[in-house]
């Protein structure tokens, strides 16, 4: 059977789509010992929506290499390899386009389209005539009507999809005869908010039509969307149910499930009060009462931390759980169980009473999990080659990348990457061996290869060799210095230090606990720490110096956190205040925007050793800021320093624990990190559900960038716009008053003061504006 359940929105619902006889018609089964050939499955492919490539990494790719196709179907979550002997499709395996590797096999696929709209002869002369019939003659030389009818797909065509098709349905006509739709208590309110916003992008589209005739040729709205009268007659004609969260007035019609929202901890939170404390006694009265006490946590790590802490706060401990019916069976004994459940926020009814992290904590974002590499990460790389790329083997030197290959070994297929050396020698490596290989630094595409079995490469392998050899004498001599300077020895505190890694807002990542884990040995070992941790902006390397300043202000040291700009350096205040909250622990700030009397107390408080930690910028390096027991100094973004302040920096070194946290090194300290003068430790794993950057270059269109703004403004996120002339940005400013009024936009630039700037920038950072106009 097919999916059970459509969770879909209204935006979804409302538009018309291709009739479930033209996506019967367009699916095509694939299994082994069919008879198909590279004739006839690249023509398939590319009607149903597939885009060739070199290798098939995203959703709607395919690629062909000799006898082997690698298509990655929507919706698989995999990609699908097909291997043939001759025009006989012998075998179907899928595989990770991330690492190319074949990761399964699979006895047939049904392969679904890549997108709505299918280009063949048919669909194509429709379109033309359409077209032309809708729009006039001259509108043959719109770009979009010249691809289609050079077979070409196009970004966007799916606005166009009533001129490909003789009949479109809605989401309605996909349902079987006897399915119920359940219709959020919302769901009006939102569906005509969607018909005014079709009806105003479909008014703006049209006036830009016409004074840019081909720019934009928009459909009438009845073509593409449902009317608000088709809305309301396709809905009341199936069984509705209306899901509401409120109670309603009891009856034939209404059914309560009796759910209600668990006990949020908010309060004690708000109050500084000890939410653990809090959640403890109130499992207990809860399991006392005859109800299942379950708490749910969102990992592992995170079970185990937070059983320990309600544990020490009204014994016993909540037991462990690996399954929600085991949590159930030793809740029925009449104690909490904690188990791995991820589940936002928490419910109550007259048997169960569920308490989810995020109710005890506060909001936690979930990090997807990273894929773990194994020792042939290499293979993650190849979705970016192209054939001519310069690669280096171990053994053989510089020889140039061809692709991957299948040659039979034993009568089996075999998976193989081919690179060519000097003289047309060519040198296959299974996959199973890409340890031997590495991506060459230089795109120099003029690089002369190696000859296989010839003595340049073995002779500049000796030269490193002796090189390496002269590093390695020196940082003997570094470790050998670095072992006879002390520094405190600081370890976390148990339940403390537990219950601060618990207030992190996110899931740690493998990176991110690494690089804790690094910081955190590296100051429990009585030698001077100076590590980097680099990592791209927004990836997690703040709660990184959080961790450890926790760790040194419990022991009694006091710590510095120096950033380049005041900006940032009220960004760490903020953050490290709201972290710090309910620990005794006394954060201050110094930089020129704080007020003399505050900045002359948080002095006087780090010299007689009241205050614990304080943030600022190069002020906290003057002569007039005296430290009682510094212990360790958090630099953030050392590359924007000036060399002066450089230099107070490094006599800091002497004897406290230095941890430095970057995205872009400067190249000594990146050299001195990668030859082990200094510890590296990397954060590569991006934010959660980040998306991949994508760079679209066109006219300027202003239905198009009204939506943009106001997307990202729903979502609750800010824009900037970038200008290259400042005499440009009045003429910007005026578009987003008229265009976008819904908007707050405010403007910098490098003609204003510098304390203009900083305020502006400061207004836009506390979220007081949705957009900030700049020059580059």
């Amino acid at each position: 059977p097919g999916a059970q359940l459509l969770v879909t929105t209204i935006n979804a619902v409302t538009q018309r789509v291709p009739t479930p006889f033209r996506i019967r018609e367009s699916v095509r089964q694939l299994k082994p010992g069919m008879e198909i050939g590279h004739d006839g499955l690249i023509p398939l492919l590319r009607r149903q929506g597939y885009v060739r490539a070199d290798t098939a990494v995203d959703a709607g790719d395919f690629a062909v290499r000799g006898s082997i196709f690698d298509i990655v179907p929507s919706g698989l979550g995999a990609g699908l390899r097909l291997d043939f002997f001759s025009d006989v499709l012998e075998t179907l395996r899928l595989f990770d386009p991330s690492t190319q590797r074949t990761t399964g096999t699979v006895d047939s696929h049904l392969l679904l389209p890549a997108g709505e709209t299918l280009l063949d002869e048919d669909t194509i002369k429709r379109f033309r005539g359409r077209y032309r019939e809708t729009f006039g003659a001259k509108a043959t030389e719109d770009p979009l009507y010249q691809a289609i009818s050079d077979g070409r797909r196009m970004a966007g065509m799916e606005h166009w999809l009533p001129l490909f098709e003789d009949q479109l349905a809605t989401l309605f006509h996909h349902l079987g005869g006897h399915d119920l739709v359940v219709i959020d208590s919302a769901a009006a309110v939102g569906a005509q908010k969607r018909f005014d916003e079709i009806a105003d992008y479909h008014a703006a589209r049209s006036e830009g039509a016409e004074r840019a005739p081909g720019s934009y040729r928009p459909l009438e709205p009845s073509a593409l969307y449902l009317s608000a009268e088709e809305w309301t007659a396709q809905v009341t004609a199936w069984p509705v149910h209306k899901a509401d969260p409120f109670a309603q007035p009891e009856g034939g019609s209404v059914i309560d499930f009796g759910f209600s929202s668990a006990r949020d901890f908010a309060p004690e939170r708000a109050r500084g009060d000890n939410a653990y404390e809090a959640a403890a006694r109130h499992l207990h009265t809860v399991a006392k009462a005859g109800r299942k006490a379950i708490i749910a946590a969102y990992t592992e790590g995170s079970r185990s931390r937070i059983a320990s802490i309600l544990g020490e706060a009204a014994p016993p401990a909540p037991a462990t759980a690996e399954s929600w019916q085991e949590a159930l069976s030793l809740a029925a004994k009449g104690r909490p169980a904690a188990l791995v459940l991820p589940i936002e926020t928490g419910f109550s009814n007259a048997k169960i009473e569920l308490v989810s992290e995020q109710d005890l904590l506060g909001d936690r974002l979930v990090r997807r999990k990273k894929r773990k590499m194994d020792a042939d990460a290499f293979l993650a790389e190849l979705s970016a080659l192209t054939p001519g790329d310069l690669i280096v083997h171990m053994e053989h030197g510089i020889g140039r990348y061809e692709g991957l290959q299948s040659i039979s070994v034993g009568n089996s297929p075999h998976d193989c990457v081919m690179l060519t050396y000097a003289g047309g020698d060519k040198l296959y490596i299974p996959v199973e061996n890409l340890d031997m290989l590495s991506r060459y630094g230089n795109a120099d595409e003029a690089m002369p290869l190696d000859r296989l079995g010839g003595e340049a490469w073995q002779k500049r392998r000796a030269r490193l060799k002796e090189r390496i050899r002269e590093i390695a004498s020196e940082l003997m001599k570094t470790a050998a210095e670095r072992a006879l300077r002390q520094a405190p020895v600081m370890q976390p505190e148990g339940s403390p230090y537990d219950q601060f890694a618990e207030g992190f807002p996110w899931n740690e990542t493998e990176d991110q606990e690494r690089a804790i884990e690094d910081v955190l040995a590296d100051l429990g070992e009585g030698k001077p720490m100076d590590r980097l941790v680099c990592g791209d902006v927004g990836f997690g390397k703040t709660e990184v110096a959080l961790r450890a300043a926790f760790v040194a202000a419990m022991s009694g040291h006091q710590v510095a956190v120096v950033a380049p700009t005041t900006l940032l350096a009220r960004q760490h205040f903020s953050c490290f205040s709201e972290r710090f909250a309910g620990f005794p622990l006394k954060v201050g700030r110094l930089s020129r925007l704080v007020p003399d009397k505050e900045a002359k107390a948080t002095r006087d408080a780090l010299a007689d050793g009241t205050m614990d930690i304080v943030i600022g910028t190069h002020a906290i390096l003057s002569k007039s800021v005296k430290f009682k027991r510094l212990g360790l100094v958090v630099v953030d973004e050392e590359q924007r320093f000036g060399v002066a302040q450089k230099e107070k920096l490094k006599a800091l070194r002497t004897d406290v624990h230095v941890l430095t946290l970057t995205a872009t090194p400067i190249p000594r300290t990146l050299q001195m990190a990668m030859s082990g003068l200094r510890e590296l430790s990397t954060i590569q794993t991006p934010p959660v559900d980040r998306l991949a950057v994508r760079t679209y270059v066109m006219e300027w269109d202003d239905m198009v960038m009204r939506e943009a703004l106001l997307r990202e403004h729903d979502r609750g996120g800010q824009s900037f716009i970038v200008v290259t002339r400042i005499a440009d940005m009045a003429e910007v400013e005026d578009w987003l008053y008229k265009h976008v009024p819904e908007i707050k936009a405010i403007a910098a630039h490098g003609q204003m003061g510098a304390g203009e700037v900083e305020e502006r920038m400061s207004a836009f950072y506390e979220g007081r504006y949705e957009v900030l106009l700049s020059t580059t």
